[in-house]
């Protein structure tokens, strides 16, 4: 064995006043542990002096001192020392001393066993190393407690800025900001709130921004889309339930309530529940609590409801498919969201954002749009609004094999003309302005014959297709408007 190798062994220190014991005990113990041997408790003392000893084996009955007596005050100088006492008696009192006085980590018995022994010595060594980590765990958690705790706020300023109202990507000039500003007046109060809009505007942003701006910033913030479960799943989602309340049930659940209980939660899609379903989710608002399923008594919780609908929840109400008495409880503060197409000046700003937010979930770059897919992007309309927007972007950038992702990128759908299609302002605009009519038709065939190739994807012969234009027609109008690509 290197000297290396046996600096790395435990330590054990044995203590006997029989020779030939002390040496069977060296002889068994040397090949897994570094053995020191005393006589008597007094060279036992001086050894754990000079030494760092982990482990003591200690006879009960030697002369002058007892083990016991011994092993107290090694308890009391060296606590972390773990003490193990070696008898060849039985008496009850010497065993009850060795645990209540001595703190005694095993008493083994006379004769005893080689193999045994070493178990017994090697799961000691293993507590005393354990004992060691977790305090020094423990001294470290001590000292890195306002490390974490600045990590822990910083994180926490993080999330507010993300998911607060400057998360709500927006120009100076956005409708947007109209709603913004009553988020900043209605969030620090306990208000129930409804936020109403098309699918995909970003009323979940918005929940998450009055979350981050209240008093409850700090709690939970918990999502349930309560139009994608029947009943029955939704109650048990929502409330909870203990074991065996339904088939399946083979555990307690703790429901979504629970689980913002001094936050907030979100109810999405909240004007697809049904009828019976408002009635307990009633109950919940107006009392403060709910019955788990199972359960034999109700929960009380302290949560801030904010629920969202595209539905028109008031013509909901008047054709009985909505509860009147539910609708006043969620729509204490109703707010919209506007859709994409009514909010064109962000669209630039947002599908900048939302190409960052694409190269992160991707791991691909990307230098920006080109000013023609910009410019198609901005004319669209996006039914889908911005989750359409986030989908497009993602595609166009897994799809690109340059660094500016190009018009030729986008879907068909958006490659429509817009001054045909859906731009007639613009149109008109066009037609009625200055210049003669030369000028002005000049300009319009220029967007057209623009947006035409674009949406063919720069294809000449396709465009000239659809353009009922010759190839060489069309080359002369492309040379004629600048638009010739190299």
């Amino acid at each position: 064995m290197t000297a290396m190798q046996k600096l790395k062994l435990p330590t054990v220190l044995v203590v006997d006043d029989e020779v030939r014991s002390l040496e069977a005990l060296r002889r068994t113990l040397e090949e897994d542990f570094e053995v020191f041997t005393a006589a008597s408790a007094e060279q036992a003392q001086a050894v754990m002096e000079r030494e760092w000893v982990q482990i003591i084996v200690c006879d009960q009955r030697m002369p002058g001192m007892t083990g016991v007596e011994f092993l107290k005050g090694v308890r009391s100088q060296w606590p972390d020392t773990l003490r193990i006492i070696l008898s060849g008696y039985t008496e009850a009192e010497d065993i009850i001393a060795g645990v209540n006085e001595a703190g005694i980590y095993q008493y083994l018995m006379k004769p005893w066993q080689p193999d045994q022994l070493l178990l017994t010595l090697q799961a000691a060594a293993n507590v005393y190393r354990l004992q060691q980590e977790n305090q020094r765990l423990s001294v470290e958690l001590r000292a890195a407690e306002p490390v974490l705790a600045k990590r822990v706020e910083m994180k926490y300023e993080r999330v507010k800025r993300e998911f607060g109202l400057d998360g709500l990507i927006r120009t100076t000039k956005s409708p947007l900001n109209t709603v913004c500003e009553l988020v900043q007046k209605i969030a620090p109060y306990d208000l129930s709130v409804l936020i109403t809009g098309e699918s995909g505007t970003g009323k979940e942003m918005l929940a998450r921004a009055i979350h981050y701006q209240s008093r409850r910033a700090e709690r939970a913030f918990v999502i349930e889309n309560c139009g994608a479960l029947p009943d029955q799943l939704l109650e048990a989602e929502l409330f909870g339930y203990k074991r065996g309340a339904f088939t399946g049930a083979y555990e307690d659940r703790v429901g979504r309530f629970q689980q913002a209980d001094g936050g907030t939660i979100f109810l999405d899609e909240i004007g697809e529940t049904s009828p019976a379903f408002q009635v307990k989710l009633l109950r919940v608002l107006q009392e403060g609590e709910f019955r788990p399923l199972g359960a034999p008594r109700p929960v009380s919780v302290d949560v801030r409801v904010v629920a969202a609908t595209n539905r028109d929840l008031e013509a909901d109400v008047r054709a009985g498919r909505f509860r009147e008495d539910l609708f006043y409880r969620l729509a204490t503060v109703t707010m919209h969201v506007p859709p994409l197409r009514e909010r064109p000046m962000d669209i630039p700003l947002l599908a900048g954002r939302l190409l960052e937010a694409s190269q992160r979930a991707l791991g691909k770059s990307a230098d920006g749009f080109t000013n023609e897919a910009l410019a198609c992007i901005a004319a669209y309309r996006w039914p889908g609004n911005v989750r359409e927007l986030q989908n497009e972007i993602l595609r166009m950038l897994a799809l690109s094999d340059t660094p500016r992702l190009g018009a030729d990128l986008l879907a068909p759908r958006i490659l429509r003309t817009p001054a045909v299609d859906q731009q007639e302002d613009e149109l008109l605009l066009l037609v009625g302005g200055e210049g003669g009519l030369k000028e002005r038709m000049d300009a319009l065939e220029a967007r057209v014959v623009k947006e035409t190739m674009i949406r063919n994807r720069w294809n000449k012969s396709k465009a000239a297709v659809e353009l009922g234009l010759s190839r060489v027609g069309l080359r002369n109008k492309l040379v004629r408007y600048g638009l010739e690509r190299g």
